[in-house]
C-alpha cells in the first residue's frame, strides 16, 4: 500500500489521489510573483498541524522575513519555531561542499529520531546557479534530493525564467526530470480574481488532474486552488457573512477539527475581495464530506 500525506493546499490533494507519496521529492515551478514560497510554508504547516517537523532550508531569504510572510497570510510559524519547525538558512553558502559534506551528517543527525519531516528548499535556483555545468548541476541537485527523501517528503521551489514560446524555462529542465513530480505555476496580470493558474506536469505513480487550474490567495487559508467546478451564488458584499455562517455551521455538522472553524473564522475577519467566498469555502470545506 502507498503511504501519502496531504499537501495542505486546498483543492490539489483530490487531484493526486488523496496527496504526496512518501519520500519523494516534488518541485514548485513558477516566475517572480506566482506564490513558489505560499506553497511551500503551506506544504509546511499542514505537516505540522498532523504532528510531523518541517525542515526550512532557505537559499536566500533569512527564516525572520518568511515567518513574516506567513504571519501576514495568517500563520504563525514563530510559535512552532525551534519545537516543530526548523530553519537552515545557506544564503551565500558553498552549495558544493554543503550537500556533499554538511547534508549527510545532518540526515543521519535527524534520521536517528526517526520522526516524520517534511522539507522545504525554498528555492533551489542558487544550488542549479552555482555551476554553468550541467553534470555538474545533475550531481548537485541527486545528491541533494536522495538523502533528503530519506528523511521525509521534500518540496522544492524553483525561479522560472521561460522565453516567449517555452512551456517551461530550459533552466528548470533538470530539476524538472530528477523531481518525482512537478506542480507548474503561472501568473497572467490581466485583473479578475483568477489570473494565477496551477497545473501538474507529471506525478510519478499517480493518476493527477491535467487540466489548468486557476488559483487565489486566501488570509487565512493561503493559496486554493479551482480544481472542482462550483456554482458560485452572485451576491452583494455585505451579505458574505451569511455564507461564512453557513460554512462554519456546516463544518460543525462535518465534525471537523477544532483548528478548521479557527481557519474559517480567520478567512471570515481577513476577507477584503470584491467576490463572493462560496467558492473557495466549498473547496475547504470539500476536504472532510464523505
Amino acid at each position: 500500500m502507498v503511504n501519502r500525506i496531504e499537501t495542505g493546499i486546498y483543492g490539489v490533494d483530490q487531484i493526486i489521489e488523496g496527496g504526496l507519496i512518501e519520500n519523494t521529492a516534488i518541485t514548485v515551478v513558477g516566475a517572480s510573483g506566482t506564490g513558489k514560497t505560499t506553497f511551500a510554508i503551506q506544504f509546511a504547516m499542514k505537516g505540522i498541524e498532523k504532528g510531523e517537523q518541517a525542515l526550512f532550508v532557505t537559499l536566500e531569504e533569512n527564516p525572520k522575513q518568511i515567518m513574516k510572510e506567513a504571519e501576514m497570510m495568517g500563520w504563525d510559524m514563530k510559535k512552532h519555531h525551534e519545537e516543530s519547525l526548523f530553519f537552515i538558512h545557506l544564503s551565500g553558502q558553498n552549495f558544493k561542499e554543503m550537500i556533499e559534506e554538511q547534508l549527510p551528517k545532518l540526515v543521519k543527525a535527524r534520521k536517528d529520531y526517526d520522526i516524520k519531516t517534511r522539507v522545504i528548499i525554498d528555492p533551489l535556483t542558487p544550488v542549479i546557479w552555482s555551476t554553468e555545468d550541467r553534470l555538474s548541476q545533475r550531481e548537485l541537485l541527486e545528491k541533494l534530493f536522495s538523502p533528503l527523501k530519506e528523511l521525509g517528503t521534500v518540496m522544492a521551489t524553483v525561479e522560472e525564467h521561460s522565453k516567449p514560446g517555452e512551456i517551461v524555462g530550459e533552466d528548470v529542465l533538470l530539476p524538472i526530470y530528477l523531481s518525482d513530480g512537478v506542480f507548474h505555476l503561472e501568473y497572467f496580470p490581466v485583473g479578475g480574481a483568477f489570473n494565477r493558474t496551477f497545473k501538474i506536469i507529471k506525478m510519478r505513480g499517480t493518476s493527477h488532474g491535467e487540466g489548468l487550474y486557476p488559483y487565489v490567495f486566501v488570509r487565512g487559508a493561503g493559496v486554493v486552488v479551482r480544481t472542482t467546478p462550483v456554482e458560485v451564488k452572485e451576491e452583494a458584499k455585505g451579505e458574505y457573512d451569511k455564507s461564512f455562517k453557513n460554512a462554519i455551521e456546516t463544518a460543525k455538522a462535518l465534525e471537523v477539527p477544532e483548528g478548521v472553524i479557527e481557519k474559517l473564522q480567520r478567512i471570515r475577519d481577513g476577507w477584503s475581495y470584491n467576490y463572493s467566498p462560496d467558492e473557495i469555502l466549498e473547496i475547504i470545506l470539500s476536504e472532510y464530506r464523505e
